[in-house]
């Protein structure tokens, strides 16, 4: 049995309104509201490393009892229901009071080894910050963050992880395409797990109402409980824990931007203060290597969030925390030292990142030059970035042949015009290679350590939406085995490396995504 410590619950102060209606909630930081019963619950999927860290095993959430509390059915002893406030920057404008609007946390536990995690139902039901939403999640965009928050765990991206995914034996209506034709979905609830889901928009709500109480407690809480490492010295407290958070952003940043994975929707709400990834909705990972690619339809025009901008933007909703803490900083001005410090680790874990990645021993200054010729040829010829850097680890370092990256080129006729390019690029990556003057074994370790042969590609994502719509959840579970060890040879999963095929280069939810759900 879990042991609930609902500490949230206890040190801020929450609405005094418990009717669930939509409403603008002031002076509190949370609202009670009870996840909505649904039909027919059921355990589709599960995280077993998940499970294990929660403490639990799989007779737990299986039963019966477990199946309705991941649904919203029931509430387990300990737990405590209640949804979040805080606002945001959506697409560079503010859009006030959001919260969470589909998410209905059950509390707060610590297990056995002390750690403590929020567990939060998404799809369970109305909250007050539902607006005029249902509060609901559909089948297909439930499996997708389920599996993309284990996939990214695995890859070593700081993430939220999901525990279970349940189904919930009811119909949602989404207009999928945002062009007036609704349609009945099956729904969803998807159980996320983290650390904490305290975002940079919950701070910058209170501070755009002139609640300096209201946000002094909140950043105390936040401190206290999930930074308890910081300095003790008050004065420096609040700075030290921004340069944390702009040292974490920048982190994950070079992650997403090592593997491929474009987030699509990186508005000030969907940005996680412990630096992890939050909020899977129209993600994808780059297929044909385009720097401004993004995967979110509502974004097609302005490609704000898209794959090459999101270390910039990253930055630009650290500045707008930083407007926010600057509210009640003993030292308004010395909130640049985080900024600085973003810029500065960034480039330091960009330079180590794709060192590696380019199977470099160490960084030198002449590299940046070469790895921008080599992006900027894999962007003319549309080159696959996962399948090219799973190839070049494995060139020969004396006679490198372009033919050895056949298989990460979307059109023959695209290679055959830039083979003579490449050739002259690859010359050139391998005496810098050469130069390092170590075994190529140690290379082809390093370079696979970083370079993954498998990510949650969308169109294998949407094919196990399919085939789960159809009633067959099969293939969930066998992308859950293979993204378990995405850097690794698995002999026999070799479908699940393959580049995106010509049939999906289009097709709804294996290219781009809307925010629909």
């Amino acid at each position: 049995m879990l042991q609930f410590d609902n500490r949230l619950l206890r040190e801020l102060p929450g609405d005094g309104d418990t009717r669930n209606h939509s409403r603008q909630v002031l002076g509190a930081l949370w609202s009670p509201v009870m996840p909505t019963p649904v039909a027919a619950p059921a355990l589709l999927a599960y995280s077993r490393e998940m499970a294990d860290l929660l403490g639990l095993d799989v007779a737990d959430l299986a039963s019966s009892k477990w199946v309705n509390a991941l649904a919203g059915n029931a509430v387990l002893p300990g737990m405590a229901t209640y949804a979040t406030c805080y606002g945001g920057h959506q697409f560079g404008n503010w859009a006030r009071q959001l919260g969470d609007g589909r998410a209905i946390f059950l509390g707060e536990t610590i297990n056995d080894a002390g750690q403590r995690f929020e567990l939060q139902l998404k799809g369970a039901g109305p909250t007050p910050y539902s607006r005029r939403a249902d509060g609901r999640a559909v089948l297909r965009s439930s499996i997708r963050e389920f599996l993309c928050s284990e996939a990214m765990h695995h890859l070593g991206v700081p993430t939220t992880r999901a525990l279970a995914l349940v189904t919930t034996g009811e119909a949602v209506v989404r207009d999928m395409f945002y062009d007036g034709n609704p349609v009945e979905e099956p729904g969803a609830v998807v159980c996320r797990v983290a650390p904490s889901f305290i975002r940079f928009g919950h701070f910058e709500l209170p501070a755009s109402r002139g609640d300096e109480a209201l946000l002094r407690q909140l950043v105390e809480f936040t401190m206290a409980r999930d930074f308890p490492e910081l300095p003790a010295a008050a004065d420096e407290r609040l700075l030290h824990w921004f340069v944390e958070i702009c040292e974490r952003t920048a982190r994950l940043m070079v992650h997403w931007m090592r593997v491929g994975f474009v987030h699509g929707v990186m508005n000030t709400d969907n940005m996680s203060i412990l630096g992890l990834t939050i909020d899977y909705g129209p993600y994808g990972w780059v297929d044909n290597f385009d720097p401004s690619w993004t995967p979110n339809t509502t974004d097609a025009n302005g490609r704000r969030y898209c794959f090459g901008r999101q270390p910039d933007i990253a930055r630009w909703n650290l500045e707008r925390l930083a407007e926010a803490l600057a509210v009640i900083a003993p030292d308004p001005q010395g909130l640049a030292q985080g900024l600085a410090r973003y810029d500065a680790t960034y480039s330091e874990e960009f330079r180590s990142a794709f060192a590696a990645k380019f199977g470099f021993a160490t960084w030198r200054e002449a590299d940046a030059a070469l790895i921008e010729e080599g992006f900027g040829l894999m962007h003319r010829a549309e080159v696959d970035m996962t399948l090219f850097f799973q190839n070049l680890a494995h060139m020969p370092g004396e006679k490198p042949d372009p033919i050895h990256l056949l298989e990460a080129f979307y059109s023959e006729e695209l290679f055959d015009r830039h083979k003579d390019e490449f050739q002259a690029w690859l010359s050139r990556w391998a005496a810098r290679v050469r130069e390092d003057a170590e075994a190529t074994e140690s290379r082809l370790v390093r370079m696979n350590a970083v370079n993954p042969r498998y990510v949650l590609r969308n169109y294998l994502a949407q094919q196990a939406i399919d085939q789960a719509e159809q009633g067959d959840p099969g293939m969930i579970e066998q992308l859950l085995d293979v993204l378990r060890h995405p850097y690794d040879e698995q002999p026999g999963k070799e479908a699940f490396t393959a580049k995106r095929p010509e049939w999906a280069r289009h097709k709804a939810g294996c290219s781009m995504l809307s925010c629909s759900s």
